[in-house]
């Protein structure tokens, strides 16, 4: 037979208060109405499922079979609904947070693994977006957060805060070209052979920016889109690699150099989009999360905390 899910939860309820009155009443219905409806179920199962006595009811072993397997149907039900619903039901627009290269390879991943495992009802939509490009999303209202470069930026107006040091630095095989140097300028470092990045990566073209037309000819053996690889390129002794320092694991076995050129001195900030109305929760709860993920890279908190303490905060 068909069972009617409205007719289940009256019964239940009929059971559990031991009362068609009371039933009735927390199904918001009238007694006689209430009354139809459980001769009807009994007419249909064709077995009295309640002992009527003159202090109320209570079931019979037939009716407390019934009862029994109504609360698993309705709580089946019940999980349906919400499973469905959860298509139907129109979804929290995801937050859109863009990122230089050097950001995107460690710095976001880390901030987004504890931002989405925080927030399991949030989604973000990330996009690796050089600093003029994020800039002008962040203004026009295309962007929640970005993460930019410094000497990039400017002063744009925009809402930014310090998120740590991005300086570049040189890195080679330990024991290798390296070894017992504290600094080099770039014009040093390209009298080597090296490995880089791609000719279209941001970092590529930041370097060749700042350059200029005197760039010194460099020898690249061979060039790669990801930095792990360029990293792991370097410390098998390919070649040389200038890369930002935040890209290093603390792990890796390399000899690391400092850049004296002054353009290799860059910090990055986080860039607020312009929005209407009050800041969404979860977009200050991503903020949140990646000056964490900023400052949990110990390489790096020392600058941090150094740059935090005299970088302004834009506000606009």
């Amino acid at each position: 037979m068909r069972y009617d899910l409205d007719d289940l939860r009256l019964f239940l309820h009929i059971v559990t208060e031991g009362s068609i009155t009371a039933g009735a009443h927390r199904m918001h219905l009238s007694l006689p109405s209430a009354s139809a409806r459980v001769r009807s179920l009994e007419h249909h199962a064709g077995v009295a499922l309640l002992i009527r006595g003159r202090r109320g009811v209570r079931p019979t072993p037939a009716g407390t079979t019934l009862a029994r397997h109504a609360r698993d149907v309705l709580a089946q039900t019940t999980r349906l609904e919400s499973a469905v619903a959860s298509y139907t039901q129109s979804q929290i627009a995801p937050l859109t947070l863009l990122a230089g290269g050097s950001a995107m390879h460690r710095l976001v991943p880390q901030a987004l693994i504890s931002f989405l495992r925080a927030h399991p009802d949030a989604d973000v939509a990330v996009s690796e977006s050089r600093t003029p490009q994020t800039v002008r999303k962040l203004t026009d209202g295309e962007a929640d957060l970005g993460v930019v470069l410094d000497d990039e930026a400017g002063d744009c107006g925009l809402r930014m805060e310090p998120l740590g040091d991005d300086s570049l630095v040189v890195i080679g095989q330990t024991g290798g070209i390296l070894a017992g140097r504290t600094a080099l300028t770039y014009s040093e470092v390209a009298e080597h052979p090296l490995v880089g990045l791609d000719a279209d990566s941001s970092l590529r073209r930041w370097i060749e920016k700042h350059l200029g037309p005197h760039a010194p000819v460099v020898r690249h053996r061979t060039t790669v889109a990801n930095l792990s690889v360029l990293v792991s390129l370097a410390a098998g002794g390919a070649g040389l690699a200038v890369v930002p320092r935040r890209a290093i694991d603390p792990d890796q076995s390399l000899d690391v150099c400092e850049l004296k050129d002054p353009w290799a001195r860059r910090h990055h900030l986080l860039a607020w989009g312009v929005k209407d109305g009050a800041v969404p929760t979860a977009t200050a709860a991503l903020a949140e999360h990646l000056r964490q993920a900023a400052y949990a890279e110990p390489s790096l908190r020392k600058a941090h905390e150094e740059l935090a303490g005299r970088q302004p905060v834009y506000d606009g």
